[in-house]
């Protein structure tokens, strides 16, 4: 016997976190459309993953490390220090690229059938997982050639890789909500991503920023999660103060993101 499902006036608001739950097997059907999408007819498939971060570390290497000569300031490896950064990083570049530009890529699904529309950006960051897991074993691999042991901290990895997955979404939601209403906010993303690599520690610690200016800079929430990783991943000491300040604007941006996002969800259809 099959279950019923009655249709009421109000009820998607009242069942909505119920009905992310009874559409769960939408997740993975979005996310594995958007892999197979993702690298349908490249070169070097999934590669890319690998490549893309190993490039980054090379140059950062060589224009960070030697010609700056940070590499001088640091008793690690500096490109384990790079690398380590640049995890986190491209994760989340790649997760805010993807999901503010998730609504707009499926106009036709959002337009005709009924589904908690949050799903869609959700599925586009589960999908930038794939890369980040397939660019951990790049590092995996340089620790092994540095002969690099992680420190008892690694415990602590997956809370940072949860709190990189928050924000990610707590912002991807944001602007793929206002990516529907404002159409010229796909071409502010990419700036803001790449704005964003140059202001972010990645070729770089943050104990390089002036003690007074710090807790500031902590503003930027991925700045407290690339620290977080080279705490757990490579020993560095980590700025507590400044890790807090990010964490609280890593949720303040998703409460933010969910809140807005719930509110033009209804205009959503209209405005696609």
């Amino acid at each position: 016997m099959q279950d019923e499902l009655i249709i009421e006036a109000g009820s998607s608001e009242k069942n909505y976190w119920k009905d992310i739950w009874r559409y769960r097997e939408l997740f993975y059907i979005l996310s594995w459309r958007d892999i197979k999408v993702r690298y349908k007819q490249t070169v070097i498939g999934t590669a890319w993953a690998v490549v893309r971060p190993l490039l980054t570390m090379i140059i950062f290497t060589v224009v960070f490390g030697r010609v700056a000569g940070m590499q001088k300031q640091t008793t690690i490896p500096y490109a384990l220090l790079v690398l380590t950064g640049m995890l986190p990083w491209q994760f989340f570049s790649t997760a805010l690229s993807e999901a503010s530009n998730s609504l707009i890529s499926n106009t036709n699904l959002v337009s005709k059938v009924y589904f908690p529309r949050l799903i869609i950006p959700a599925s586009s960051v589960i999908t930038s997982f794939i890369d980040f897991f397939i660019s951990f074993g790049l590092l995996v691999i340089m620790l092994f050639i540095y002969k690099f042991g992680p420190p008892w901290q690694i415990v602590f990895l997956p809370f940072f890789i949860v709190l990189s997955f928050l924000a990610s979404f707590g912002v991807g939601l944001y602007l793929t909500a206002l990516n529907v209403k404002y159409r010229d906010f796909r071409y502010i993303v990419p700036f803001i991503v790449q704005f964003g690599l140059f202001i972010s520690p990645v070729g770089w610690t943050s104990d390089r920023i002036p003690a007074n200016w710090r807790l500031v800079y902590s503003i930027n929430p991925i700045s407290g999660i690339i620290d977080g990783f080279r705490w757990s991943i490579l020993g560095e000491p980590i700025y507590w103060p400044g890790f807090m300040v990010s964490t609280i604007v890593i949720f303040i941006f998703l409460i933010v993101g969910v809140g807005y996002f719930r509110k033009t969800e209804k205009s959503f259809a209209d405005n696609i």
